[in-house]
């Protein structure tokens, strides 16, 4: 497969000819909402089977093989090619596609009214899910769970093989709480009440693995916490269960601020079988407009990750979202609008905007003006950027990616993992 990125007056069916390939099946696959008035900057994900390459001024033979992992011979016995003779600009290449990675893959899920979405979802997308972890089930002051309306998402797991996790949380209201989390780490009958709880539930509905996600803990509770993971750990095993946890996007070891001192990497890498990265919320619904997951700084979060716990179990997150900010920001004002990509794109196409796409932060964003005359700000995922994180996770060999969150859709993101990948399933 190959990502195009649309130019100014190009359509469906132009660069469909370009590519050789059937202008409804291109509509189809990336599921475009807006095939009529496409917008300069768009991208759109080709369904053929390895890709084509443009060649640029100054290419060769050795610089192509080199760029997309393949030989000079390969190249040249594949397009018909004498390796002695210069590249003409504009020729157009085939490259065979590459080897797939083994990874797992996470996506997280809010079972909510309407109830037949998320199974919906799971129903589309069930082949490349590895894991689908509930959110979530509330522990209470007295160790108790609040129970989730999980039963239909559970129902189409089950017919795609993927292992349901159950995850559990110290949200309190709409919030995560501090003092619940406290409460819960300072008693071991807390805890253990919370943990027999998980079981049951675990062995009633059929979940394989449980997800523990505390956050916003006090500083003083990161050893607490990490001896209940110890805890849960020795529990879970013991009747055959896999333990995760959800981290906050560290840096490095002192980083301070309510989200991250608690949450200790080295300690989780070295107690359980996998962690959640949660890389994104950079720009987030309070702050100022910037990319959801700027690759730049992904990058710095799971190099850290790695270079305190095994590769192996390291899941990064990636957003399915992306946010509509109202300009001018101001600290406490207006809070951006959390949108789908493919609501991004729609909302280009009405406004007539181009996308424009940030090298550093490998993210797509757009500006635009409303009906109104308030001026907005963009920011989103696409192939490119979703594509950029794929090369992450392959450079530095984890374990997988996990998304947040799958009722929000980006059809592009699955047909880039069977590109890219070959998932496991447990």
């Amino acid at each position: 497969m190959q990502i195009h990125v649309v130019q100014e007056n190009e359509s469906v069916f132009s660069i469909a000819n370009l590519y050789g390939v059937n202008a409804n099946e291109l509509i189809m696959a990336n599921e475009i909402p807006n095939p009529d008035t496409l917008v300069p900057g768009q991208t759109m994900v080709i369904p053929i089977v390895g890709r084509y390459y443009f060649v640029q001024p100054g290419d060769s033979l050795y610089s192509i093989a080199r760029r997309f992992n393949t030989t000079v011979e390969q190249i040249a016995q594949i397009n018909q090619l004498n390796v002695n003779e210069p590249l003409q600009p504009g020729l157009r290449l085939y490259l065979p596609p590459q080897p797939k990675t083994e990874i797992e893959v996470n996506g997280y899920i809010e079972p909510r009214p309407p109830l037949e979405t998320e199974p919906r979802v799971i129903s589309r997308i069930g082949p490349w899910l590895t894991y689908v972890s509930v959110f979530s089930y509330q522990v209470t002051r007295e160790g108790e769970l609040i129970p989730v309306p999980d039963e239909p998402s559970l129902e189409a797991s089950a017919l795609f093989a993927i292992a349901p996790v159950l995850v559990i949380t110290n949200i309190e209201g709409d919030n995560f709480n501090p003092e619940l989390g406290e409460a819960i780490l300072q008693s071991e009958a807390l805890q253990d009440k919370v943990l027999t709880e998980a079981i049951s539930v675990m062995e009633e509905k059929g979940y394989r693995s449980l997800n523990i996600d505390f956050e916003h803990l006090r500083p003083e509770d990161r050893e607490p916490y990490n001896a209940f993971l110890r805890k849960a750990a020795d529990r879970l095993r013991a009747t055959g269960y896999t333990l995760s946890t959800a981290l906050a996007p560290k840096v490095g070891p002192e980083q301070v601020g309510a989200w991250y001192e608690a949450h200790d990497y080295p300690a989780h890498g070295e107690i359980v079988d996998f962690t959640v990265l949660m890389t994104y919320e950079w720009g987030w619904s309070g702050g100022p407009p910037m990319a959801v997951a700027p690759l730049d700084q992904v990058r710095r979060v799971v190099e850290y990750a790695v270079s305190v716990m095994p590769a192996n179990k390291v899941m990064m997150g990636i957003p399915l979202y992306g946010y509509d900010w109202t300009l001018p920001y101001e600290p406490g004002g207006e809070f951006a609008r959390a949108i789908s990509p493919q609501e991004a794109l729609l909302i280009a196409a009405r406004y007539g905007a181009t996308i424009q796409y940030d090298e550093t932060a490998q993210s797509p964003f757009f500006t635009y003006r409303d009906v109104e005359g308030r001026d907005h700000e963009v920011w989103f995922e696409d192939a490119r950027s979703i594509e950029a994180k794929f090369q992450l996770v392959k450079e530095l060999g984890l374990r997988g990616v996990s998304y947040w969150v799958l009722r929000i859709e980006i059809p592009q993101n699955w047909l880039l993992i069977q590109e890219h990948f070959s998932v496991r399933k447990i």
